[in-house]
């Protein structure tokens, strides 16, 4: 069979530690490939992902499969393609920056759209979408990073002194949590609600007050993406307030379009800058 000359092919490839983008996704494909065909004895995926490995060993530039090449309901079609144009709309960027995590969301995408195909593993449903929506997060935060990083090296370029490393008075100022949204959306995603869970149950015997900053990305008018920018914050206040966290002790505030974490020009889509971020007041 072709599918099994392809998955032979790829299984006799040894690749335990990866250090390019291809080499990412050639370990990536495999293990989806060995899955496919090892445990659930799904030819046709194992086929997909084994000729997917083969063609990154060749040097191939990847992407994840488009939403039309996959059999999805409207709305599992409309949250992967949600996915799908974040992932596009970075992939130069993290290409460069962050090969690792951009091969694993290539392969998670294209996993959880072939599982929500399938319709019935739905723990590997959310195994392929956790590890899709964890490689993004890691992503945005690296890009956010390195913008910080480039504008103190600008600032201080332009000011003609030795860059320094600025600790805050209070270290409790820091931001401590961000959560990232889909574009024109205040919707919290599961992910996102079990990471805000997880950090309260963490810090909410050590930490009393919260500040909670919406953000969004330059398309749209100014006015409107303040107003989003303010449904964001409302929408992680909610969960702190599910949490047991008193109202009086959660503080929102709107930023809009401005404090963007990775600069853009304007009218510009950047799934970065689409967040709210949860500070420590006091």
């Amino acid at each position: 069979m072709a599918c099994s000359a392809a998955y032979e092919q790829v299984k006799e490839i040894d690749i335990k530690k990866p250090k390019t983008f291809n080499q990412y996704l050639l370990y990536n494909y495999k293990e989806n490939a060995s899955f496919e065909a090892e445990k659930m004895h799904d030819w046709n995926s194992a086929k997909l992902y084994s000729e997917k490995a083969l063609r990154a060993l060749d040097g191939e530039k990847i992407y994840p499969e488009k939403i039309t090449y996959w059999k999805l309901s409207s709305e599992k079609a409309k949250d992967i393609k949600s996915g799908y144009n974040n992932l596009l709309s970075i992939y130069d960027e993290a290409f460069i920056k962050d090969p690792k995590n951009l091969a694993k969301a290539i392969s998670s995408l294209d996993c959880w759209a072939e599982q929500e195909e399938e319709k019935w593993q739905t723990w590997d449903i959310e195994k392929c979408k956790n590890d899709f929506h964890t490689s993004m997060h890691d992503i945005y935060k690296l890009l956010t990073d390195l913008n910080k990083k480039e504008e103190v090296k600008e600032n201080n370029k332009e000011k003609s002194i030795p860059q320094v490393v600025v600790v805050t008075e209070n270290e409790k100022k820091e931001v401590m949590q961000i959560i990232y949204f889909d574009f024109d959306n205040s919707k919290l995603s599961q992910i996102s609600k079990n990471t805000l869970i997880n950090f309260i149950n963490k810090n909410k015997k050590e930490l009393n007050k919260y500040i909670i900053f919406g953000h969004t990305d330059t398309k749209g008018t100014i006015k409107y993406n303040m107003k989003l920018s303010i449904k964001r914050a409302e929408a992680v206040k909610e969960i702190l307030l599910s949490q047991g966290i008193t109202a009086k002790n959660v503080s929102v505030l709107g930023k809009g379009e401005n404090d963007l974490a990775v600069d853009t020009p304007d009218n510009t889509k950047h799934p970065a800058n689409r967040r709210a971020e949860v500070k420590i007041l006091n």
